[in-house]
């Protein structure tokens, strides 16, 4: 691994928490592999046997309920873990996790990982960190779906794809279907159009996968305030 994949790595609450040498102990000779859309990489109800670190990419957890529908969980990117929990406990994965964009995963072997908590349990904060990390993200999102109407939670997961850009202009490209974006924002497809087009007077053009903002910082004065007035 290169020292770009090494700076992901140490990004994560879980490989943070812990030295560089206790994370190359865990991780072993083994770099992250390439993963083409639409890889199954678990299956709900399997064994949990390993869990994963996206170096790059996007992938998407869901279940199956009870009347035979998927329901999406989450979805993660880079610098995200997930399935570490399931692994842990030995147990069963409780959803699927699918490869929803081209990436690079890093597989972390179960048995390897828990030996090493046996042998140095001040890794088990580690784990600790990662389920803060994890608990954070799940009241961010319900808070995001209670307080914010469907076009800001739309705005909002835009302003997250512009790389940290403040102001100015910006052209994206949406990372994965406008249906499974919708799932995550707690919208259904067609709410998330008639919602994406309201956001028109503050400036943003879609043409098909590709969202142009024109102006970054009024989207996020949107976000606060949903006033979609524009200077």
């Amino acid at each position: 691994m290169d020292q770009y994949d090494w700076r992901i790595i140490k990004s994560t609450p879980l490989f943070g928490a812990m030295s560089e040498e206790a994370a190359r102990r865990i991780i072993g000779e083994h770099g992250p592999r390439a993963y083409p859309k639409g890889t199954a990489l678990f299956h709900q109800g399997e064994e949990a046997t390993a869990f994963y670190l996206i170096v790059s990419g996007w992938v998407k957890i869901s279940r199956i309920t009870s009347e035979g529908e998927e329901a999406v969980c989450g979805i993660f990117t880079k610098g995200e873990t997930f399935a570490e929990f399931a692994m842990l406990l030995g147990g069963r994965y409780p959803a699927s996790a699918e490869v929803i964009a081209p990436s690079r995963l890093l597989k972390i072997d179960g048995r390897v990982f828990r030996k090493k908590i046996q042998e140095s349990p001040e890794l088990a904060l580690s784990m600790l960190a990662s389920a803060s990390h994890h608990l954070k993200l799940l009241v961010e999102q319900i808070e995001q779906i209670k307080l914010r109407s469907a076009p800001q939670r739309i705005a909002e997961f835009l302003i997250g794809l512009t790389a940290g850009q403040e102001s100015g202009s910006c052209t994206l490209n949406l990372p994965y279907e406008k249906a499974l974006i919708a799932s995550r924002l707690g919208m259904q497809p067609e709410s998330f159009s008639r919602a994406l087009k309201r956001l028109k007077p503050i400036g943003v053009e879609v043409r098909g996968d590709d969202v142009t903002i024109t102006d970054i910082r009024s989207l996020c004065a949107y976000v606060e305030t949903g006033e979609t007035t524009r200077n």
